[in-house]
């Protein structure tokens, strides 16, 4: 006998717009999957999405759901209609740590998959907003098997509530040639220091690390993380006379002129009468769009590292805000930098624990307090390679710059005058 499913008038309208709905995906599961369990959930689950569209209330309620040792990582929901949804009743999803550069096997994705059919609902979504994997639909009973299952071949729950959430980065290297820094190293440090602040939640409120290998941030970790780590460079960016002829005799003088030199936000990029490139190193900010623009004739320079910024985020308590830049440069060459990086992360944490208020991201406890107290507060110095000049659009407090700016120059005057 074929199974009887909900009627959905409204979700079906969501497939009928020209891009892929999830709808469909799990109508998919209801009609196809073989296991008659998955395709009572996703019917149930149907039922009482249509069901919240006709009455334009949401029924899921939260609770408390964990795993042995852990009180984060999964997201408990529970049904207030269950009786009349019953499958769905118990919906919880589980967040997974993602790998660093989201690198996967495809062996491993079907063991994944292969262990969510078992105990879940099948339903799957990769790096989405909080860049974790999301599991989504089981039991209470269920997540603990789950889990069991994937921690013996190496996976582990992310961060949800008031703790160090999961962290991300960039593709990296091994797919990038813009990239300046050991984006994977810098995240595999951060995660193994900070895994207990990911599983025990006791921060004011969220904390986020983000890598990205270049300043073309393909993370958005300026904007998306409360520790950004973005790879630059302090030499002369690096260039190849010889290409760029090649692209003005492929695309024409104008064009470049048009797409390359007036896009220079600093103006810092001249076309010579040989058609050479001209470089006014001293005013790049990393914008990195002439390198984008022409990858085979502009590279980052040799001399790498990263830049750190602290306190982006997205709207909250206060409007979004991008990370202030707290180390202007600095080299990842040794394990020694590495672990003073990590140590970094450690300061800010432990001042922020002690400072923040509840519910309260770092970005916005640096708005409260000033930033010239953060950073006595975590133990750096005021340093004007900070922030050059604001440009046109400031998103740097300045209060009293000047004033420490000056206090810089005079100690470094002094130690100058002791050597």
């Amino acid at each position: 006998m074929a199974d009887k499913h909900h009627p959905t008038p409204m979700l079906d309208e969501l497939e009928h717009g020209p891009w892929p709905s999830f709808i469909s995906g799990i109508k998919r599961l209801r009609d196809e999957h073989p296991d008659e369990r998955i395709r009572k959930v996703t019917n149930s689950l149907l039922g009482q999405l249509e069901h919240s569209y006709e009455t334009r209330k949401g029924y899921w309620k939260g609770g408390t759901v964990s795993v042995f040792g852990y009180g984060g990582g999964i997201i408990p929901r529970f049904s207030e209609v269950g009786n009349a949804f019953p499958e769905s009743k118990e919906f919880h999803t589980l967040r997974v740590q993602p790998t660093p550069g989201n690198y996967y096997t495809t062996d491993m994705l079907r063991k994944l998959g292969d262990s969510w059919e078992k105990w879940g609902s099948g339903l799957q979504t990769f790096h989405g907003q909080t860049v974790n994997i999301m599991f989504i639909v089981t039991t209470t009973e269920n997540t603990q098997h789950f889990f069991d299952e994937i921690n013996e071949y190496g996976w582990d729950l992310g961060g949800a509530g008031p703790c160090v959430r999961t962290a991300m980065s960039c593709v990296g290297s091994a797919r990038c040639e813009m990239s300046c820094a050991n984006e994977h190293g810098i995240h595999r440090h951060l995660v193994n220091n900070f895994t207990d602040d990911v599983h025990r939640p006791a921060l004011p409120y969220k904390f986020k690390f983000k890598v990205s290998g270049c300043p073309n941030d393909c993370q958005n970790s300026i904007e998306r993380s409360d520790f950004a780590v973005i790879g630059t460079w302090r030499d002369d960016m690096k260039v190849d006379q010889q290409e760029i002829k090649g692209y003005i005799a492929k695309k024409g003088r104008q064009y470049i002129i048009d797409n390359v030199i007036t896009r220079c936000p600093t103006q810092a990029l001249s076309l010579n009468d040989d058609d050479t490139l001209a470089v006014d190193n001293r005013n790049c900010v990393r914008c990195m769009h002439c390198l984008n623009v022409m990858p085979k004739a502009l590279h980052p320079g040799d001399d790498r590292g990263v830049t750190i910024l602290i306190g982006g985020k997205r709207t909250l308590k206060i409007g979004d805000l991008m990370g202030t830049v707290v180390v202007p440069f600095k080299k990842l060459e040794t394990e020694e930098d590495y672990e003073s990086l990590v140590e970094m992360g450690e300061e800010i944490i432990d001042f922020w624990a002690e400072n923040g208020l509840e519910h309260e991201r770092c970005g916005e406890m640096i708005e409260r307090i000033g930033l010239v107290n953060f950073l006595e507060g975590i133990g750096v110095e005021v340093d004007p390679n900070m922030v050059n000049n604001p440009r046109q659009s400031s998103y740097v407090r300045m209060d009293g710059w000047d004033e420490e700016a000056e206090k810089w120059f005079q100690r470094k005057a002094e130690a100058a005058a002791g050597a």
